[in-house]
C-alpha cells in the first residue's frame, strides 16, 4: 500500500475499520493509521457551522440541520459514519470546530496544555481516536525521541521549589497536576503529522496497556482557519 506512514516503525496503516481497532500495539508501535482519501467538501461545513466560544461540539443533529451542496453533503454523511462505527464500539465521539484550544502560561517553565507532547491517561482499558477533517492536524513522535520533562533537571528543580513539601508527596503532585504527562522533544526529533482524513486510533497509558502510551500534541492553528476534529 502506498502511503506517507508505513516507513515508521511507530505507525501501523491498515484500510478497514475493523483493522483499526483490531490492530494490537505492540513494542515500539503505538499509532494505527486507517489511511483515507476522503471525498467531499469538508470546508463547506466548516463554514455553515457556528462556532460560539473557541471550541464548539457541534452534534449529529447541527450537521443534519445544515443545507449543504452534493459535496458538502458526501462530507457530512462521512463524518456521521464515523461516528456511528465509534459508537457502535462502545466509544463516546466528540465532533468539535476549533479556533484553539487554551493556553497554560502561568508557570512560564513548563507548559500543560495540549500544545505541549503528553500521552492520555486512563484507569480502564482504552485508546484514543481522532481524525481532523479540515484545518491543521495534530503530531505524534515516537517514545525513544522525547523526555519526560519533569526529568529534565532545571525543570524538574522548579517543580520542587513550587511544591516545597517532602519527596513522596512530591511524586504525588506530579501526577495530581499532570506534569507528568509532558515531553519535551529531543534534538533531532522528528515528529509525524497525523495529516487530513486519516482515522487514527493511538495508545493510551492505563494499566492493562502493553505499549508505551502515544505521545502527541495538538497544532498550531493556521491564523483565520478553524478545525473540525472528531476526537474520543
Amino acid at each position: 500500500m502506498n502511503n506517507t506512514f508505513s516507513d515508521n516503525s511507530q505507525v501501523e496503516v491498515v484500510s478497514s475499520f475493523s483493522e483499526l481497532i483490531e490492530t494490537n500495539f505492540h513494542g515500539a508501535m503505538n499509532a494505527v493509521c486507517w489511511q483515507r482519501n476522503l471525498a467531499g467538501d469538508f470546508k463547506e461545513i466548516v463554514l455553515k457551522l457556528q462556532l460560539e466560544d473557541n471550541i464548539t461540539e457541534v452534534f449529529p443533529e447541527d450537521l443534519l440541520a445544515l443545507k449543504l451542496s452534493e459535496e458538502g453533503n458526501m462530507a457530512r454523511e462521512i463524518i456521521l459514519n464515523d461516528m456511528r462505527l465509534l459508537e457502535h464500539l462502545g466509544a463516546s465521539p466528540s465532533l468539535n470546530l476549533l479556533k484553539c484550544y487554551e493556553r497554560d502560561e502561568e508557570l512560564g517553565f513548563i507548559s500543560t496544555d495540549v500544545y505541549s507532547y503528553h500521552v492520555d491517561r486512563s484507569p480502564v482499558g482504552t485508546d484514543t481516536f481522532l481524525c481532523t477533517y479540515h484545518g491543521t492536524a495534530s503530531d505524534i513522535i515516537s517514545n525513544d525521541q522525547v523526555e519526560q520533562k519533569i526529568l529534565i533537571p532545571e525543570i524538574r528543580e522548579q517543580l520542587r521549589k513550587l511544591h516545597g513539601g517532602t519527596e513522596g508527596e512530591f511524586e504525588d503532585f506530579l501526577k495530581e497536576y499532570f506534569f507528568d504527562l509532558h515531553y519535551q522533544p529531543k534534538p533531532n526529533a522528528k515528529p509525524v503529522n497525523l495529516g487530513v482524513g486519516h482515522l487514527w486510533r493511538i495508545a493510551v497509558d492505563h494499566p492493562d496497556q502493553e505499549a508505551l502510551p502515544c505521545v502527541h500534541r495538538a497544532p498550531v492553528e493556521n491564523d483565520g482557519e478553524y478545525r473540525l476534529l472528531l476526537i474520543c
